[in-house]
């Protein structure tokens, strides 16, 4: 997930690795905070699958500085990570999906309602398995309401699925 916020945050702008680290922290600081030690492999990484491509220059503090930009292969390795299939795992599943439509705009309309149908197929299927585990366990307060709580959840976010949608095809 830290190569799509990277790509999405130089598909905008040039960037200083710690520019990287504050545009992704002033983006998506309600759904993940990445480190600046967990910023600096996945940028190498990138840089050597050919991604991005760094320029050495002063900074306005006349210091020298690797300014980061993103290069046509990034482009699209950016739109390929947002509408790879879903995560597995409910728990990170919610947050990529999010962090995924948030990215969207750098899809064209087909792209984004093919994600927008991934998304909500996962979404589907999770809300199910959640109903299921409710129905066939017998829990004490508590546990209901966390699994209740996971279905309102679900539900929800199927409904915004589907107002994304309903925008998009206007």
């Amino acid at each position: 997930m830290i190569e799509l916020l990277i790509l999405f945050e130089l598909s905008k702008k040039t960037l200083t690795m710690y520019g990287i680290s504050k545009e992704i922290r002033e983006t998506f600081s309600v759904l993940t905070t990445p480190s600046y030690g967990t910023i600096k492999p996945a940028l190498a990484r990138l840089e050597n699958s050919g991604f991005v491509k760094h320029q050495k220059s002063m900074s306005s503090g006349g210091r020298p500085s690797n300014y980061y930009s993103i290069t046509k292969e990034g482009i699209e390795e950016l739109k390929r990570l947002i509408i790879s299939p879903p995560q597995d795992n409910p728990v990170q599943f919610m947050t990529s999906a999010r962090i995924k439509l948030a990215c969207a705009d750098i899809l064209d309309r087909d792209e984004q309602l093919e994600l927008i149908k991934q998304l909500k197929f996962k979404t589907e299927n999770l809300l199910i398995d959640t109903q299921n585990i409710i129905k066939n366990k017998d829990f004490s307060c508590l546990p209901k309401m966390v699994f209740d709580n996971l279905v309102c959840e679900y539900k929800n976010f199927i409904i915004v699925l589907e107002g994304i949608k309903n925008a998009s095809a206007r």
